[in-house]
């Protein structure tokens, strides 16, 4: 065999290399992700993390020891400008502080990001007060997410959930249906926007027809996360990207 001198290029991310750790049941951030970052000098890697079948709080507690792990499946010669911890409710009741030091500790990374966070942000940017939100889960996983919203200062007049147990259910769950909670929720007056709280739930396509409906701001937790990640990395977003959060805050391209 003959020995071929070649040369080494740069990272494939050539304008910014992001991470995502996604609950391995979940069928939909991922995709979403795929929409949103299309420009060809962003990297996107994804790691899985063991979630169970059933989301409860003594499920989600199982990720704290395991999200080191699955940080360290993400390609270790990466720099990453911001791994994201895609899940809601897991940020909720381990905490963003321990979330980030958890991935800090397996993953070389610039910054950490995580739904919860990335919410509570998009809504101040947003000059939000009060906030309905609507969840797919049962009231022991989707309460604390109501009284971390409450901690952060907001006001939540208003919350509608499915009741769901069954985490592969939840990437089934119809938009319209989605559509028609936000609806219920957002309605009430004294609501200044909504919450779609989960990355499992498919709601990208609708956040555009409910702020038009309403004539409130919509926020759901994967444009949420995706948009404090471009921000951490300065990427520019595609004009397609739905939602006042992404055309108030962040260039579009």
């Amino acid at each position: 065999m003959t020995a071929f001198p070649y040369t080494l290029a740069g990272p494939i991310g050539a304008k910014a290399t992001l991470g995502l750790i996604v609950l391995q049941v979940d069928e939909t951030i991922e995709q979403d992700f795929r929409r949103l970052f299309r420009d060809d000098g962003v990297a996107l890697y994804v790691s899985r993390i063991p979630s169970g079948d059933d989301l409860t709080p003594d499920t989600i507690a199982t990720m704290e020891a395991t999200l080191p792990a699955a940080a360290a499946l993400l390609p270790p010669a990466a720099r990453f400008d911001v791994v994201g911890y895609a899940c809601t409710s897991g940020t909720t009741l381990i905490g963003a502080d321990r979330v980030a030091d958890l991935v800090r500790s397996a993953a070389t990374t610039k910054a950490v990001a995580d739904p919860l966070t990335a919410a509570i942000a998009a809504l101040r940017a947003l000059s939000v007060t009060s906030v309905g939100i609507v969840s797919p889960y049962i009231d022991s996983v989707a309460q604390p997410i109501r009284s971390a919203f409450e901690r952060a200062g907001f006001c939540v007049p208003a919350t509608a959930s499915f009741g769901e147990t069954v985490e592969a259910r939840v990437a089934r769950i119809d938009p319209a249906s989605i559509h028609a909670a936000a609806v219920s929720v957002g309605r009430q007056p004294e609501v200044d926007a909504v919450f779609l709280s989960c990355t499992n739930l498919r709601t990208l396509d609708i956040i555009d027809d409910l702020e038009q409906t309403l004539g409130k701001p919509v926020v759901s937790s994967n444009q949420a996360l995706a948009w404090q990640m471009a921000g951490s990395a300065d990427i520019q977003m595609p004009n397609t990207a739905p939602g006042r959060l992404f055309r108030h805050a962040l260039p579009l391209c």
